[in-house]
């Protein structure tokens, strides 16, 4: 084995109100293929979607309806830096909305998580380049659900309409 590997935690910089895909992909066609699924699931979303190529140029390739969000997905892909991932920021449409879309471009290999917690993503650096080791969504168990939790959870689901009766 040659080489050294080296580890570091890279924060998810976003607002709140903002979702995030993260995920890795294998070619530049990737960026048009995920825009497309956002805009065919959602009409109305508004996002943005940074692609790091690994090889040829590694240009950050960029997409989206929303300089904002495409100004982020540009900044947190530049901070992360791993070949062939991708990162989608949304607002007005949650992941779910358009996550197995996305799951269905040719091009996907990965989907390491699909939030609007906050994230940090584990990243590995060698002398080739860098890739993401894992995600840290959100924060730790805090308890175990009672059956007020399980009353709870399901008036929320049916109030956002994800489930009837």
């Amino acid at each position: 084995m040659s080489g050294a590997v080296e580890f570091r935690v890279v924060k998810i910089h976003k607002p709140e109100d903002v979702n995030m895909v993260l995920g890795q992909s294998h070619f530049i066609k990737t960026v048009e293929d995920i825009s497309e699924a956002v805009v065919e699931g959602v009409p109305g979303a508004r996002f943005g979607l940074a692609f790091c190529e690994a090889s040829g140029d590694c240009l950050i390739r960029l997409d989206g309806n929303d300089t904002d969000l495409v100004a982020l997905a540009r900044d947190n892909a530049w901070v992360i830096g791993a070949g062939h991932t991708f990162i989608l920021f949304l607002r007005d449409c949650y992941p779910i909305n358009v996550l197995n879309a996305i799951k269905q471009v040719p091009e996907v290999c990965t989907i390491f998580c699909a939030t609007a917690n906050a994230a940090e993503v584990i990243v590995a650096e060698s002398a080739q380049g860098r890739g993401i080791m894992g995600v840290i969504d959100g924060e730790k168990p805090r308890g175990v659900e009672d059956s007020a939790g399980v009353t709870g959870r399901k008036e929320f689901l049916r109030k956002l309409g994800y489930k009837r009766g």
